[in-house]
């Protein structure tokens, strides 16, 4: 029977979902290995061909593992809480529930369709009230607990609780807020019960706190600025303008050096680990405060400026301090004079995202406050701005400008002709500051004439001398904000009662999320939650927002591990057997998103003995992109600059004006359009004509990205309809490095198609018949075999999935031209290429005689060097330099015995007609070359 695809794929995805063929086993002797890919959300698009380019390499590289002895976890499920499915919840009407359970039901029929070896056994969803209760319990373990420094881990709440009431604040050392009580164990234990919890919660992991956020009205919630475009939201492109909120938070600052350490022991891509350290921006430097001056007596907030420096060495060269716009102190230290400039600043600020901020450096503006600061080393009075440059979540939200040695800084300088002092012999500013290190300080006070290292190190004694200031490290990473003001996500399982806020017990978890009659956020922010009716809990209010989209999958791969317990996130024996993810395979767009918070919230249950691991994903792959090929035809325009219903072939576009369209790369092969299916395409264009060249009409070409707005996404349904799923994973690792992104071009499939309908034809004879040899195989065939077993087995083990597909295809040549048809190389290479193709190898493995399910499971064939080592050598044979034939001779003869077997040839006598030989020179092992 030929190849029959269609009816083979689907038999044995039946018999794999029947047998649970995939099933893992939590107590195996068997040596463990995990393979997790990140999983997506459901969207109501479903999977295009370059979604699936990440999940075949997994599932080769989780198929090998099994061949090669592993008891395998290869698991997958839905990221399926979200915005989208909200946005679409308004639009419709429809739960947010049901358009996601349909939207699941499309993932997974695609992807059952493209033969996965998936643990189906396993499957999660992020907004499964069985998944999200556990969500919500590690949400009150981290507001439950506080990090200590000392000890460098989170610890109980409990245990700070206890530490307070025996010697108070004292010998507390903790990543905190900055305004913490000191107080004694006496004054802690009078407290009143309220006053206790609002000094906790400056402790907690989790934490309520007010901050600027990016708030898209129309969306109703907090973006994060990955999220934010331009000042527009990436979804949907709405306004998004900074607002100050009450927003719960996480204190993944308090990680920050263990991330930091962490990344130097995880085989990740070096841009990733890049991307986060940059993230995380580690400083070294020094705090120091600037004296507020007053002109009268009256009490401020707090008499100083605290800055952040890492060039603490050129504090005399402070010609002014910079404040952010949304710095607390901003109002009270703006004079009646500069009022309304600074609020009118202060608006315009508002519009623009953080991201736009600090890409902004072209343009210069600010704002006087008509308030100075004292410089604390020599008490020159300082002018105090604000300016959109400085960001108030940064550090502490203020910054020293030193216009003689940065750029920025010299720019606002010249900008607002604000003084501009040279501090260093060698510096020169006329143009543009000057940030060097060498020369000797000058206009410094004590530190002149002193190099770099002697004047930092002085600067610093002295500050940290009279209490102005000291030697310190900071992060550019801050806080992760933990809440969104919509309805499809976690609820928090937190109630208020007199304005402070308490855990729900973890007896009435999972706290469901409520129905409500309306998903529109409101304009003001109040969270969709609100308008739930019978939502009340009996001592307070609930929490209205709901947990941001990265909650459920900062923890998911350890809910794989057991699925289905009801008692605990996951059992003590299933983490110590799994222990942590061997192979992570997704988008680099998650650097400082979800990997970096899945290593926050890991590291934390590391701390409290729920796992083992410190870190979550041993190894990391970035799967490139799988572009689209776009298509265009060309509209001809007329005299008047109208579009016509005309269109022009491409290779006559220079004789016309046109405009370039995008059309529908499922209606044009080879860049011919078919045109009665273009007529039918749009119902403006039945009456379409067209200018031809040879009678075709031929479309212009382009690589972009895959997206319906290019009308060049190509559906993988289609591919396994047409060319089976076997053709459609060979495939997209045909088309170059994992880790590349490459151009899809359906034209391209033909060539794998017709190697597996070549691989199945040497298990037949010419009229279809199974017909395989229990003969010995020969040293040729043996060859062929080993060489494949050796260069799939490096490719995969290196994730060269590309240069293993080529390798096949030679391998099957080879065995064509031998015409072998033994069972002793066949049975072999269906197991080696079964990762890549696994429903034609199970069907070939059934017809070799072996029993069905079994394929999965069977050793990697060993490899051989024997079966390689060459004992003929097909050497060149020429006549006074000129190659006339080969003769193939044991590699075992010597010289002279090679000698007189190529005299004595019949081709050799052929070519030399008559004439005679001179000389005979053996070069062995390369050529034979006679001289007549």
């Amino acid at each position: 029977m030929d190849y029959q695809f269609k009816d083979i794929e689907q038999k044995w995805q039946q018999f794999w979902a029947d047998n649970q063929t995939f099933k893992a086993d939590n107590n195996s002797a068997k040596p463990k290995y995990y393979v997790m890919d990140m999983f997506p959300y459901p969207s109501g698009a479903g999977l295009h061909v370059g979604h699936p380019l990440g999940y075949i390499a997994s599932d080769i590289f989780s198929r090998y593992k099994r061949l090669k002895g592993f008891n395998v976890l290869h698991p997958m499920g839905y990221d399926s809480f979200g915005l989208p499915a909200e946005q679409y919840a308004i639009q419709t009407g429809q739960h947010p529930a049901v358009t996601t359970e349909a939207n699941i039901a499309t993932y997974r029929r695609q992807l059952d369709q493209i033969g996965f070896s998936f643990d189906w056994s396993r499957e999660v969803r992020t907004s499964s009230p069985d998944f999200y209760k556990w969500t919500q319990w590690i949400f009150m373990q981290l507001f439950n607990s506080w990090y200590n420094k000392d000890a460098d881990k989170a610890e109980s709440i409990d245990k700070l609780v206890a530490h307070f009431a025996a010697n108070g604040s004292a010998g507390v050392n903790a990543v905190c807020d900055e305004d913490i009580d000191t107080f004694t164990a006496a004054e802690w234990n009078a407290k009143t019960n309220e006053e206790q919890q609002t000094e906790l919660l400056k402790y907690r992991l989790t934490y309520l706190r007010e901050s600027t956020v990016n708030w898209c009205p129309a969306l109703g919630t907090v973006l994060a600025n990955d999220e934010v475009k331009d000042g527009f939201s990436e979804r949907g492109g709405f306004p998004v303008e900074q607002k100050k909120m009450q927003q719960w938070s996480m204190r993944i600052t308090a990680y920050a050096e263990r991330f930091l350490q962490g990344l130097d022991v995880i085989d990740w891509p070096e841009p990733m680990k890049e991307m986060q350290r940059n993230w995380i921006g580690k400083s070294t430097g020094a705090s120091v405060k600037f004296p507020i001056q007053t002109k009268d007596s009256g009490l401020k907030t707090q008499d100083y400026i605290e800055v952040f420096t890492t060039r603490v060495d050129t504090i005399f060269g402070v010609t002014f301090v910079v404040l952010a716009p949304e710095h607390e102190l901003v109002a009270e230290l703006t004079t009646p004079e500069q009022k309304l400039s600074v609020e009118t600043y202060i608006a315009q600020t508002k519009k623009k995202s953080e991201l736009d901020r600090m890409a902004d450096t072209k343009t210069v503006s600010g704002a006087f406050t008509g308030s100075y600061v004292l410089n604390p080393l020599n008490g020159e009075p300082i002018q105090l701005w604000i300016a959109d440059y400085v960001l108030g979540g940064y550090g502490t939200g203020a910054v020293m400008a030193v216009p003689s040695g940065d750029q920025r800084d010299y720019l606002f300088a010249k900008h607002f002709s604000l003084p501009i002092v040279p501090i260093i012999d060698i510096q020169n500013i006329e143009t543009e500051a000057d940030p060097t290190k060498e020369g000797k300080y000058i206009n410094s006070d004590f530190i002149n004439g002193l190099d770099y290292k002697n004047a930092t190190a002085a600067v610093v004694a002295k500050l940290e001398e009279i209490g102005a200031g000291k030697a310190k490290i900071n992060y550019r990473m801050r806080d992760a904000i933990f809440g969104r003001q919509r309805y499809w996500g976690e609820p928090v399982p937190v109630y208020f009662k007199n304005g402070l806020p308490y855990l729900i017990s973890e007896q009435e978890l999972p706290l469901i999320l409520p129905e409500i009659d309306k998903y529109l956020p409101t304009e003001t922010g109040e969270p969709p939650l609100a308008r739930a009716t019978d939502w009340k809990y009996p001592e307070g209010e609930y929490e209205l927002s709901t947990m941001p989209g990265w909650a459920g999958s900062s923890w998911y791969w350890y809910r794989y591990m057991d699925a289905h317990n009801d008692k605990e996130f996951a059992s003590k024996e299933a983490i110590e057997y799994w222990k942590d993810v061997d192979l992570y395979i997704g988008g680099s767009e998650h650097a400082t998103g979800h990997l970096l918070y899945s290593r926050f919230w890991n590291k934390f249950l590391k701390d409290l003995g729920l796992v083992v691991e410190e870190e979550p994903f041993k190894k990391l792959i970035n799967q490139g992109m799988i572009q689209g090929r776009s298509n265009f035809v060309y509209r001809l325009v007329d005299d008047e600059g109208r579009a016509t219903n005309t269109f022009v072939s491409k290779g006559l576009i220079d004789q016309y004006k046109t405009s370039a369209l995008h059309v529908d790369v499922n209606i044009v092969k080879n860049d011919i359009l078919d045109l009665d299916k273009f007529k039918a395409w749009r119902p403006e264009l039945a009456d379409a004509e067209f200018i031809l060249e040879n009678g075709k009409y031929v479309c212009g070409h382009e690589v972009e990205k895959m997206s319906k707005r290019y009308y060049n996404v190509v559906n993988p349904d289609d591919i396994a309809t047409q060319y089976g799923a076997d053709t459609l994973r060979m495939y997209e690792m045909f088309l170059g490095p994992l880790e590349q992104s490459k151009p899809w071009n359906t034209n391209g499939i033909e060539g794998v198609f017709k190697f597996l309908r070549k691989f199945w034809r040497l298990f037949h004879t010419a009229d279809w018949t199974f017909n395989v040899s229990d003969a010995e195989p020969t040293k040729a065939e043996l060859k062929s075999l080993h060489k494949i077993i050796r260069k799939v087995e490096e490719d995969v083990e290196r994730f060269s999935f590309n240069t293993s597909v080529s390798s096949f295809m030679i391998a099957v040549n080879e065995l064509t031209d031998l015409k072998c048809n033994k069972r002793a190389i066949l049975q072999d290479l269906v197991v080696v290429l079964s990762p890549y193709a696994p429903h034609i190898c199970e069907e070939l493995w059934v017809l070799l005689g072996n029993q069905a399910g079994t394929l999965s499971y069977a050793p990697y064939p060993k490899f051989n060097p024997a079966y390689l080592v060459e004992d003929e050598f097909s050497y060149p044979i020429s006549i006074n330099g000129k190659t006339k034939t080969n003769i193939s001779i044991p590699l075992s003869m010597d010289q002279a015995a090679v000698e007189a077997l190529v005299r004595d040839h019949d081709d050799v006598k052929k070519y030399l007609a008559g004439a005679a030989i001179k000389k005979v020179i053996v070069v062995k092992g390369r050529i034979v070359n006679i001289v007549v």
